[in-house]
C-alpha cells in the first residue's frame, strides 16, 4: 500500500485549513486547535513548512503563520516535498536517496521512473486552493456557515 506519512498528512489538513476564505494569521496553537493535529506535531509541521517557503511565520504576541503564496499557487506535490524529501516510490527513483544493491541490474528502474513521473505529475496538478474549495459543509466553521461562504464546490456532509 503506497500512502503518506502523518506527517505529510497533517501538513495537508494544516495548510488546508490556513487556505480557508477569510482566514488570517493564526499561532501554532490555534491552528492544531482548529485542525486537532496534536500541538507538538502541528509546530513542527509549521516550522518545516515556513521553512520550504510555503508559510510565513511572526513572533510575538500577534505572531502566527499564514499562506506565503496564494492558495492557488501551492500544488500537494510542493507541501509533501516539504515534509517527506522528495516524492519516490522506490529507492532507485531520481531524487530518491537509498541503498538498493541491484540497481544498476534492475529491469523495472524504467518502469518505476515513468510511475513515479505520474504519480508527482497528479500531485502537482492539485492545488491548495482547490483542497479548500471542496471541504464537505459538515467541516465548515460556523462563522463561515453563517457568513454563507461555503467553498465553492462543497460536498455534501455527512
Amino acid at each position: 500500500m503506497i500512502r503518506l506519512s502523518k506527517l505529510a498528512d497533517y501538513g495537508i489538513v494544516i495548510m488546508t485549513h490556513l487556505a480557508r476564505p477569510g482566514r488570517v494569521q493564526e499561532s501554532a496553537q490555534e491552528i492544531a486547535l482548529a485542525t486537532q493535529v496534536p500541538s507538538a506535531m502541528a509546530s513542527k509541521i509549521l516550522k518545516s513548512l515556513a521553512r520550504a517557503g510555503l508559510l510565513r511565520s511572526q513572533r510575538g504576541v500577534k505572531g502566527g503563520y499564514e499562506l506565503a503564496r496564494l492558495p492557488g499557487a501551492v500544488s500537494m506535490a510542493e507541501i509533501i516535498e516539504a515534509l517527506d524529501g522528495p516524492i519516490a516510490l522506490t529507492d532507485c527513483v531520481d531524487g530518491a536517496h537509498g541503498d538498493c544493491t541491484i540497481e544498476a541490474l534492475c529491469p523495472a528502474r524504467t518502469n518505476w521512473d515513468r510511475i513515479n513521473t505520474a504519480i508527482r505529475g497528479a500531485l502537482d496538478s492539485v492545488s491548495l486552493d482547490e483542497m479548500a474549495s471542496a471541504i464537505p459543509t459538515a467541516f465548515l466553521t460556523l462563522e463561515e456557515q453563517g457568513r454563507g461562504e461555503a467553498p465553492r464546490r462543497a460536498l455534501a456532509g455527512p
